[in-house]
């Protein structure tokens, strides 16, 4: 057998997600982020179904995921959010940088002009991420001179918002309004206009002024949100594994390391296939559910490297090769990654990138 989990990725669900944000921003075009394998749902196959579903763009964070996408057939517009150091590649592969200094921007300006090509990129100005981006002091200046470098063609503009996902928005919304004050001030002094784009999943539906010209989904696609609130999205990602074993023990028994659970009546505990090596995090021990006939079961005892037992005396009839469902739907119970996230005190992405990227996919329509 496989080790770990599958993940069942429901292609069906992300289009769903797809047409909801486009429907909530009014359809202004999509830059659907797909790094970090998409979140880890796959970023070839999530990647090819966006695009052919009407995502304007794709985005990853660095070169090496734009070539998986490239080598797989898809000719979508890519945007590269952070990485410029491979700068040939952003050539030979038709790849849009985000400009976050001047250096980068004469190093592919420098490109360009050896190679006799134009190309199209955006430029990040930082108004209070503080991680990259044009300092907001010198991003006018700095913005004109590179929109002035030979072979380079502004295309876009970006920032990110710090908190937009949080209850008081007041600082996204100076955010926003810092990134509109410096784009005006460029747009004074620069030809053509510019692709101006902030909202990420959190703006799309909590910050209508956000839209501008594109947005910038991320989380939102796969079906989730920081917010309690869905808005009508659905997770796109079900982790599921099986029971490799169901052990009877009697009163007073310890289960797993450290004997940090006890039995305190006679119990059945159900031995999964699924562990620390495969993303469920140790947090865990003690503190969640899975589930297993329709039933939320406890887990009990630490986590193992690649085992995790459950207390199924509760549960009815369970066999080794029984369901279990980690994260997703099982007779109309439910285990989100919002709940997961809670659990062990991280967000929802998280989540989905630990047990999606170790986990054996499968894609459902």
């Amino acid at each position: 057998m496989h080790r770990g989990a599958v993940a069942e990725i429901d292609r069906s669900a992300l289009l769903h997600n797809l047409r909801t944000i486009q429907a909530t921003s009014g359809h202004k075009p999509v830059i659907a982020v797909v790094k970090a394998d998409a979140y880890g749902h796959g970023s070839v196959e999530v990647a090819r179904t966006l695009v052919n579903q009407g995502a304007d763009f794709l985005a990853v964070a660095f070169v090496e995921e734009a070539k998986q996408l490239r080598s797989a057939g898809i000719e979508a517009k890519v945007l590269i959010l952070f990485d410029q150091t491979d700068i040939s590649a952003f050539f030979d592969l038709d790849l849009i940088p985000v400009i976050h200094d001047k250096g980068a921007a004469v190093a592919f300006s420098n490109e360009a002009r050896k190679r006799n090509r134009a190309l199209p990129v955006h430029i990040k100005v930082d108004t209070g991420m503080g991680r990259m981006g044009l300092g907001e002091g010198s991003a006018v200046a700095d913005a004109v001179e590179i929109a002035g470098l030979e072979g380079l063609v502004l295309e876009g503009l970006l920032s990110h918002f710090s908190e937009a996902d949080l209850a008081d928005r007041s600082f996204a919304v100076h955010q926003l309004t810092r990134f509109r004050e410096i784009h005006a001030e460029i747009a004074k002094k620069t030809a053509g206009n510019l692709i101006r784009h902030m909202a990420n999943s959190a703006a799309v539906f909590c910050l209508p002024d956000a839209m501008l010209d594109a947005v910038r989904p991320g989380i939102a696609l796969y079906g989730y949100l920081s917010a309690d609130n869905s808005f009508g999205l659905e997770p796109v990602m079900k982790i599921k594994t099986q029971v490799l074993a169901v052990r009877n023990l009697p009163t007073g028994a310890p289960v797993s390391y450290g004997r940090t659970f006890v039995t305190k009546r006679e119990s059945r505990i159900a031995v999964v296939s699924l562990g620390y090596a495969d993303g469920y995090n140790r947090l865990f021990s003690n503190n969640a559910e899975m589930l297993v006939g329709g039933y939320r079961v406890p887990v009990v005892g630490r986590i193992c490297m690649d085992l995790t037992m459950l207390d199924v005396t509760d549960a009815g009839r369970v066999s080794a090769g029984d369901e279990v469902v980690i994260l997703g739907t099982q007779n109309g119970q439910v285990i989100t990654a919002t709940e997961l996230s809670r659990r062990s005190g991280t967000i929802p992405y998280e989540v989905l990138t630990s047990l999606g990227s170790r986990s054996r996919r499968e894609y459902v329509s």
